[in-house]
């Protein structure tokens, strides 16, 4: 047995041992007045997600989630959550978020499930990062995977926002939300009908790769927001695909947004995008000439993504990038 696989199971017995210890079940079934973890409602709703279908209690006081896209949605609706994964790099945003208030619940993933277990948590949220951990988590409480779809991004979070208001009883804040969105996107693409065509690269320890249309990130630029594509780039995968400096040269985009993963995850002090691509080749780009490289928040697009507060920003840097 490897150490991931003897962790995990030595999680997941004293998981099962803290449940025996506090004499509680906590499937994903209904709850009753006699086992409902303290707080939580007794009414339930039923969820389909990623895995499944599960009755989770109508708005839970006790949430877990490990997807910080839900996160944002959360504090956007005023609600409160119990844990996160405190683990690895929690972006600036969620500064609040790093105290001995809230559990720390390992990081996006890999979960400390006995930190989870001992929170007696009524509802926990995952997502792509931890969806290998379903089954351990739906043994401690009622665990849905609101992961989204990239290659039809906006109606997926559309879905899951809609979700988390049919949870929380915000059904009326999450369509006001979601109506500003669709208007920001109609403005947005208004002014990208005459901008020309845009890349999306991500750097990585020195590499770049594209994003193209219907990928994690150029589904947001291309589809949603109307950008046409300088370059002809595979959308399989959640990596993009790996592009040369002369491949960027010979598409020429008029516009280039960069992410910088590297700063993403706390490996730079954001300096590392601007030097790799700091070459002949892509200072001769249309962008480069016509100033048009935009840097975009790499924290926001790398590890938080769709959220009622944070989907909105980004969508305002890509508006921004037009002025």
């Amino acid at each position: 047995m490897n150490r991931t696989a003897r962790h995990r199971s030595t999680a997941l017995l004293a998981a099962a041992s803290v449940l025996a210890l506090a004499g509680c079940s906590t499937s994903g079934a209904a709850t009753t007045d006699g086992d409902a973890p303290s707080g939580a409602s007794t009414e339930t709703v039923s969820v389909e997600h990623a895995q499944g279908t599960t009755d989770v209690p109508v708005d839970p006081q006790n949430v877990i989630t490990f997807d910080l896209g839900v996160l944002d949605s959360m504090r956007a609706l005023d609600e409160d959550v119990q844990g996160l994964p405190q683990g690895g790099s929690l972006p600036e945003q969620f500064s609040e978020y790093r105290s001995d208030e809230y559990v720390n619940a390992g990081s996006m993933k890999e979960p400390d499930l006995e930190a989870v277990a001992e929170a007696d948590p009524d509802l926990i949220v995952i997502s792509g990062r931890t969806a290998d951990f379903y089954d351990e988590l739906t043994e401690i409480a009622p665990t849905v995977d609101l992961s989204l779809d990239q290659t039809d991004a906006l109606n997926s979070f559309t879905e899951q926002s809609r979700t988390l208001g049919e949870i929380f009883g915000k059904e009326a804040e999450v369509e006001e939300r979601l109506t500003a969105i669709e208007e920001q996107i109609e403005e947005t693409k208004a002014r990208t009908a005459e901008a020309g065509s845009a890349m999306f690269l991500l750097t990585s320890a020195g590499e770049v790769n594209a994003y193209g249309p219907q990928s994690r990130f150029g589904n947001i630029v291309f589809d949603l927001l109307g950008f046409e594509s300088a370059a002809d780039v595979r959308a399989e995968g959640t990596h993009g695909e790996a592009v040369s400096f002369e491949a960027i040269a010979d598409a020429n985009p008029d516009h280039l947004f960069v992410l910088d993963r590297d700063t993403a995850i706390g490996q730079s002090g954001g300096e590392a995008a601007q030097q790799v691509l700091d070459n002949e080749l892509v200072n001769g780009t249309a962008a480069a000439q016509q100033d048009r490289i935009t840097s975009v928040d790499s924290a926001s697009w790398y590890l938080v993504g769709f959220g009622l507060d944070n989907f909105p920003a980004m969508i305002g840097e890509v508006r921004d990038s037009l002025s």
